[in-house]
This record gives C-alpha cells, structure tokens and sequence, in this order.
C-alpha cells in the first residue's frame, strides 16, 4: 500500500505543479512539467496531464509511489 501524507495549503485551490513541489515529490517546476508531461501523475486515480490543474482539499495527488492529500490550512 502507498504511504499517503496530507499537505496543507493556505487558498483554497493549487495548481497541480505548485502542488508538486510543496509537498516535495519534486524538487523544481521544471520537474513538475517533465513528469506531468510523461504522465507519471495522478490525481484521485486518474492520469494528468494539466500542470495547472487546480486542486482542492481532498484531492489525492500520487506519483512514484508517494501520494499526497490536498488539506485546508
């Protein structure tokens, strides 16, 4: 089973690629755009492919076999 941690964000919606690297699954944007593109991320299942995919708390965000739930502050 896939380790699943909450992150906290301050609005009320993130951009996937934002999103990415506040929850260090990545370490730059340029990484969030080379992933996205080669559609090793999901959100709640599904691959995206959308950068600026705008995400809301309970949003479950996986990649590499981290995954990552959208919480509000």
């Amino acid at each position: 089973m896939v380790a699943m941690y909450d992150v906290p964000i301050r609005d009320g919606s993130i951009r996937l690629g934002q999103f990415l690297k506040l929850a260090n699954l990545i370490d730059s944007g340029a990484e969030a755009k080379g992933v996205i593109a080669d559609g090793l991320v999901s959100v709640n299942g599904d691959v995206e492919d959308r950068r600026g995919r705008q995400l809301e708390p309970g949003d479950v965000v996986e990649i590499g076999g981290q995954s990552a739930r959208v919480t509000a502050e």
